[in-house]
Formats: C-alpha cells, structure tokens, sequence
C-alpha cells in the first residue's frame, strides 16, 4: 500500500477547499439570480423601519448617481448568503470534519446549528426590536424645520453594522461554552469576572448603538443574559466529564486493594 507522500497531502487538501469554495459561491450565485428580481422589495423591507419613524410624507434620499442601483443589488447579495448560509456551513463542515476527533464532531455539529441559529436571532431581535426605537428616538429629536431624509447607501451601512453587533452579540453562549471546553477558562473564573461583563457590555452597546439610553440596554441587557446562558451550557456540559474523571480516579477500598496485592502476588509466584 502506497503512503501518500506530504506534498501530495497537501495539495489534495488544496483541491478539496477550492471544490468547497466553488460550490459554496455557486450557491450563493443561484440564490442571488433567483431574488434579484426581487431587489427593491428587499430594500423596502429593509427600510420600512425608519420609513415608518419618518414624519408624514418623509422620505429616503439617493445622492450618487449609481446608488438607486447598487444599493438593492447589496441588499439582494447579503440575502443571497443568508438563505445560502446552511449549505455553506455544510461544505466547511465537509471539509474540515474528517480532521477532528469523533467527541469533536458530536460537539461541533451542535455548535455549528447553534451559532447560525443565534446569529439570525441577533439579527431578528435588530430588525424588530431595536431599529423602530433607535429610528423613533432619531426622528424625535431632530431640531425644528429640519427635513430627516437619510441617504439609502449609508442607511444601508448603518443597518449592517447594526446587524452585525446584534448578531456576534447573541453568539456569546457559543464562544463561552468553547471556551470552557476548550479549557482556556473554567465556569468557576467566568462567574467571577461577572461583575466585568457587564461593565463591558454597556460600554459596547455605548459604542455599537446610538447615543440614547434604551438602544445602549437593548444591546447590554441581551449580552448580559447570553453570557449567563452560556455559563449554564457550560456547567451542564462540563458536568458529566468532571463526573467521569471522578469515577475513573476513584480510590479503591480495602477489598479491591486486597485482591490487587493477590493478584501481584499470584504473578510472582507464576513459574515462567
């Protein structure tokens, strides 16, 4: 049998992410050519929150010449990828399963579901709750006589910034429970520095938010209750393993240590 030499390893490897990476764009590319029609309809769900906040007969602004066109095409994009998510998922899940270890793989499927699932609720939670507050708060405040026309493109950047915040947000039980898995911090230290998460949550919903107080919570409180749940996974899981180490360095009482020192010296005196 022929041991593939490492040079050849390698470049398999090499061939297999290439097929991965092709089929992954590929389906974000069917995906897109499907909804694209459906563009402007997207953008207008997407705006719909600050359309809604907007003062009678307020409107969006366009101030690049491309930008009525481009700006929906994004749009369509990064919905293309969301509905193309799991099976993207799945072909980096091909490609990097059969390098881990069997407990690594029960581990890592959940994970997987668990962070796409959460990120879509981070987003959801953005889209439903937080942007008719952030939108509600801005309209309210602006001074007398001044028209709030926001430009569609910079609408749409500050959307997916606050997608993104809302979205790695809601992965904290994720990144927690690796992390105690990984044994880089125990449940114990994650209880104790508590008191630090929370400051640092309100400072990150100080930043990633508006400069109103309900925005900095609806992001804070979140991040604080996540990082509780994932404390809770993290102690229900770690758990068993603490149960099993404790079962295997159990020590043995008089009657096992008995029979071993019968069965040392039943060997000594074994002829060879």
């Amino acid at each position: 049998m022929n041991t593939p030499e490492p040079g050849e390893n390698f470049i398999s490897h090499l061939i297999e992410l290439r097929t991965r990476l092709v089929r992954s764009i590929i389906a974000v590319l069917v995906v897109f050519v499907c909804i694209f029609p459906f563009a402007k309809e997207l953008y207008a769900l997407l705006a719909s929150p600050l359309l809604a906040s907007l003062p009678s007969g307020g409107q969006m602004i366009a101030t690049d010449v491309t930008t009525p066109f481009f700006v929906p095409m994004k749009v369509a994009m990064m919905t293309a990828f969301l509905v193309a998510l799991p099976y993207v998922l799945f072909q980096i899940w091909a490609f990097v399963a059969p390098g881990l270890y069997s407990h690594e793989k029960r581990l890592g499927a959940p994970l997987v579901a668990a962070s796409t699932l959460l990120f879509l609720c981070g987003m959801a939670f953005a889209y439903f709750l937080v942007f008719p507050v952030v939108f509600g708060f801005v309209t309210s405040v602006a001074p007398e006589g001044v028209a709030v026309m926001t430009d569609i493109n910079k609408y749409l950047d500050f959307v997916l910034t606050l997608f993104m915040a809302f979205g790695f947000t809601f992965e904290v039980p994720v990144a927690v429970v690796l992390l105690v898995k990984m044994g880089v911090v125990s449940v114990e230290k994650l209880k104790e520095i508590r008191s630090y998460v929370i400051v640092g949550a309100f400072i990150l919903g100080a930043i990633f938010t508006p400069p109103d107080v309900i925005s900095q919570i609806m992001l804070a409180v979140p991040l604080w209750l996540l990082y509780e749940a994932g404390i809770l996974v993290a102690s229900m899981l770690s758990k068993p393993a603490k149960a099993e180490e404790a079962e295997s360095y159990r020590p043995m009482d008089d009657d096992e240590m008995e029979r071993e020192l019968d069965a040392i010296e039943a060997k000594k005196d074994k002829p060879e």
